[in-house]
């Protein structure tokens, strides 16, 4: 059942949508491409989302990134390699009002290059910049993502 989640776009948005940390925290996957390259995020303007500043809560905005590259990377690369969150930095530039949003890209050249770093069996750790912007379309806050990447020991070249 997760497989079939997992490979399709539709159904995993609805899945990451209902997943409680998610559901819980007022976060929510507004559009998730096809093909996993693309992702927007929205995190709501609850009571329940704000910190004691009556401002959005600073772990709700680095919560609503934290899944959400590793998630599109499995699904673009494949079962043939091992992606995990390595690290993250996020830099508060002005207090969160209102709706976020941040969206996540995966282009053509960060994907090939992945493969390219990974294809002996290499450890390789992207890192993606998220911005989270409120409804003005000023940023909030920056996020740099690093992500562990590596072909699994049967998918590696010279390797049995």
């Amino acid at each position: 059942m997760m497989k079939h989640i997992f490979g399709n776009a539709r159904l995993f948005r609805l899945f990451l949508n209902l997943w409680p940390p998610f559901l819980f925290s007022g976060i929510k996957i507004t559009k998730l491409a096809d093909d996993f390259r693309y992702c927007k995020v929205d995190l709501k303007w609850w009571p329940w989302t704000l910190n004691a500043n009556r401002t959005q809560y600073g772990g709700s905005m680095f919560s609503m990134t934290d899944p959400i590259y590793c998630l599109m990377l499995m699904n673009v690369l494949g079962k043939e390699y091992y992606v995990w969150d390595k690290n993250s930095d996020i830099d508060f530039l002005k207090p969160g009002k209102g709706r976020l949003t941040a969206e996540f890209i995966l282009s053509d050249d960060t994907i090939q290059k992945i493969i390219d770093h990974t294809a002996s069996g290499e450890k390789f750790f992207p890192e993606f910049i998220v911005n989270v912007v409120d409804e003005k379309g000023d940023i909030v806050c920056k996020l740099c993502r690093r992500i562990y990447v590596r072909k699994k020991p049967k998918y590696r070249e010279g390797e049995e």
